[in-house]
């Protein structure tokens, strides 16, 4: 896949893929379950390419990409859980505070302070954070525009995500280090569908499963299948890219799918506001991108 194409398929496919797994949320199905399923269709495809393709030889490729599977799928239940409770076009530009994320290891364990141009960028989320923060369309009906979507549950299962899937790349760039992409993304699948049983089965009512409290009907297989084409186009090309461009540049460029996602949210779900929230969107993507490109 060429390095122009992987990029615009990462912008595009991430936000279409939380488009997708709102709608799944709409029909009852839990977060978990909609993991599972979406790593269940993966690995479909996956594992005959594993039969095929050669097997990396390094012990630490094996736990890198483990831990990325395990972090993958912990990350994406909690984001399902966000895109069902608040709107997209707030979850989507609070991708940006990965770039913050990222500052903290190096506060926290090496003394090292951001310079001037981070800096700057943090005051540019920071304030970008809070033009979303104007009320969401579930709560403008029921609290007549009083409520603040910022500090909902929603907002918070996304930050938790963030940091999840932050860490998660760490080990993702280390795994490509020792295989190429496909084989890479093969494994992801295939031990994300591993990792996403327990959750699924633990977080499931005792008395109930989303297969008999809510009918699978076209409309549900279609958007499984959506979902796990979006997906699995989204993670192939983040690797791709992540392979040939430096993290720093590639994790820039991918914040312009917060954008889409503020579209897709008010032409899917009639989110309000589309303007402020595209606004404050540029504002997080040119302060995340100056945290980037300084630390770069």
């Amino acid at each position: 896949m060429p390095l122009a194409l992987a990029i615009f398929v990462r912008i595009v496919a991430n936000p279409l893929s939380n488009v997708f797994q709102k709608l799944l949320t709409t029909e009852g199905r839990s977060p978990a379950v909609v993991i599972l399923a979406t790593h269940t269709l993966l690995s479909v495809v996956c594992v005959p390419l594993l039969v095929v393709l050669p097997g990396p030889r390094s012990s630490q490729f094996w736990l890198d990409i483990s831990l990325c599977a395990a972090l993958a799928v912990a990350a994406n239940t909690l984001l399902v859980a966000a895109v069902k409770l608040a709107d997209l076009s707030v979850l989507g530009p609070i991708n940006s505070y990965k770039a913050v994320v990222s500052l903290v290891p190096g506060i926290v364990l090496l003394g090292e302070l951001p310079g001037p141009a981070a800096l700057v960028g943090i005051v540019l989320i920071v304030c970008g954070s809070y033009g979303l923060s104007g009320p969401s369309a579930k709560a403008s009906r029921a609290s007549g525009d009083r409520a603040r979507p910022w500090f909902s549950l929603g907002v918070r299962y996304r930050i938790a995500a963030l940091v999840l899937s932050a860490v998660e790349a760490v080990f993702l760039k280390r795994a490509l280090f020792a295989a190429e992409p496909t084989t890479t993304f093969a494994w992801w699948a295939v031990l994300g569908l591993a990792a996403a049983i327990p959750p699924a089965r633990l977080l499931r009512s005792p008395r109930s499963s989303d297969a008999t409290s809510t009918p699978i009907t076209g409309r549900t297989i279609a958007l499984g299948l959506a979902l796990a084409v979006t997906t699995g186009l989204m993670q192939y090309s983040t690797l791709v890219t992540f392979g040939r461009l430096q993290v720093a540049g590639a994790l820039a460029l991918f914040q312009t799918s917060s954008l889409v996602s503020v579209v897709l949210g008010h032409r899917v779900f009639r989110e309000p506001h589309v303007w402020r929230r595209l606004a404050a969107g540029g504002v997080m993507v040119a302060g995340a991108a100056l945290i980037i490109f300084a630390g770069a």
